[in-house]
């Protein structure tokens, strides 16, 4: 049997081009779900860790990410921010965020305090829901932001008591004139509200999975292409030979 391979420019550029493509996504989706598993790390970090309290100073935002946070203060009643499109077991809602003072500073904290169901039959109107009076003590989990949801057309200003698809703490700052943290401290403890803001919040996630899923999707794809062009080039034939006369 002789086996001879056929080389073809044109197919050999082709596979040439999908096997460099092919491992370099597949690298780029193994550095995002490193980049997730360091999210993650991170997530697992700052909930053991010691809480960091707020003051006065403006503290960075990847000083804080993700790390248990406590503050001393008083909610700011008259300036809550509603996110629409927050579903919670089914059942469509919103976030509220308030802005929360820090004690004996002009420091403030946007804090998401929890979920609160949207009225059916008026989804422009909010049930109320408590807010402690006078000075308290809270407790959460520092974030960029309250999470983002698409939106279409032109999203409404963001102002005391408006529903709006998406608010962070810098626009919240910039329509309410308070001196803001930059990041959102999403509530853990109780306050007395919790009977009606709920503050279940979703775990994120990460995606790690999706992404190695992903990488081995485009290394395969590499190798399919790498294999079918040396299959394809082979050229199996008989080898021929001659009989000698007894």
């Amino acid at each position: 049997m002789r086996i001879a391979f056929r080389f073809k420019p044109v197919p050999f550029v082709a596979t040439l081009v999908l096997v460099i493509l092919g491992i370099a996504l597949g690298r780029w989706q193994d550095r995002r779900a490193e980049e997730k598993m360091a999210v993650a790390a991170e997530l697992a970090g700052g909930s053991t860790a010691a809480p960091l309290v707020l003051g006065a100073q403006s503290i960075e935002p990847q000083h804080a990410q993700f790390r248990r946070v406590t503050a001393t203060g008083t909610f700011v009643p008259d300036w809550p921010v509603y996110l629409d499109n927050r579903p919670h077991d089914g059942r469509a809602g919103f976030y509220v965020l308030m802005p929360f003072r820090i004690d004996g500073t002009a420091m403030h904290v946007l804090v998401a305090r929890g979920w609160l169901p949207r009225d059916v039959a008026d989804r422009q109107r909010i049930a109320p829901y408590p807010t402690p009076q006078g000075t308290i003590t809270i407790t959460g989990v520092a974030k960029p932001g309250a999470g983002h949801v698409m939106e279409l057309g032109d999203a409404p200003p963001v102002q005391a008591g408006a529903i709006v698809q998406n608010a962070d703490a810098a626009k919240v700052a910039a329509a309410s004139g308070l001196q803001l943290q930059p990041f959102v401290l999403e509530q853990t403890s109780a306050d007395g509200s919790e009977r009606v803001l709920l503050r279940d919040w979703p775990k994120p996630d990460l995606g790690v999975d999706k992404h190695r899923g992903y990488a081995f999707q485009w290394y395969a794809l590499a190798l399919t292409a790498l294999l079918f062009f040396i299959i394809s080039g082979l050229n199996i034939g008989k080898s021929s030979g001659t009989k000698t006369d007894q």
